[in-house]
């Protein structure tokens, strides 16, 4: 697993979803899609690291509501293509009541509802990786943890990675707080993710969410060899 992570100047959280292991016995694709934080913090090193890796366009996870400025860049290279799509919705009141106020919202325990309150958000962002030109796919956040943690699990599990790895790929991105947040919840990390998969069939959720079928084709295909 730690092989994958990526030495990117000024970002700390930048890591390659190749090489891991499908149900079938694949193996995801090196070079393809790359999670990590915000490409704000890249020092020019970063983004030669970055434009030299391959990544062509870059996808950047926002909260409808919510202003980041940490989030704001401009790319150095004028055919790196930056796609904003906001995932998220921070004027949704009864969201922000149960998971912003407690603290929750930066736990995998949020994602099974958000991916029920969203459900056109997320696919429109599977939707922009298949329809993404030649070259590698950059997904980001602030931190590199949730934003991106429910996209990487919506694409691993439609290619079929298994929940280990799945898993293990999530606490690539470490986060105390995080972890004293579901052990008070008498949960972890696995169940949280297992209970956000539990019963979804997530190519049918993405297809009836918008995703056309030529689209997860060429996800499964850059995703998959």
């Amino acid at each position: 697993m730690a092989d994958r992570i990526l030495a990117w100047d000024g970002c700390q959280n930048v890591r390659d979803l190749g090489g891991l292991r499908t149900g079938d016995g694949r193996v995801t694709r090196t070079g393809a899609l790359v999670r990590s934080d915000t490409p704000a913090r890249l020092s020019a090193a970063g983004w030669q690291a970055l434009y030299a890796y391959g990544i062509r366009t870059i996808l950047s996870l926002r909260t409808h509501g919510l202003v980041e400025e940490e989030l704001d860049f401009t790319s150095p290279y004028p055919d790196l293509v930056t796609i904003p799509l906001a995932i998220e919705d921070i004027t949704d009141m009864e969201f922000v009541q149960q998971w912003a106020n407690t603290n929750l919202w930066g736990t995998p325990l949020y994602y099974r509802d958000a991916l029920r309150r969203w459900p056109k958000r997320h696919a429109a962002v599977i939707s922009a990786i298949g329809q993404a030109q030649a070259g590698g796919v950059l997904f980001h956040c602030k931190r590199g943890h949730d934003r991106t943690g429910i996209i990487a699990l919506l694409l691993l599990a439609l290619v079929g990675v298994q929940m280990d790895d799945i898993v293990a790929d999530y606490a690539l991105s470490p986060d105390p707080n995080r972890d004293a947040l579901l052990s008070g919840e008498h949960t972890s990390v696995r169940e949280a993710l297992a209970r956000a998969l539990d019963g979804l069939d997530v190519e049918r959720y993405l297809q009836d969410n918008g995703v056309s079928a030529g689209e997860l084709a060429a996800v499964r295909r850059r995703l998959i060899p």
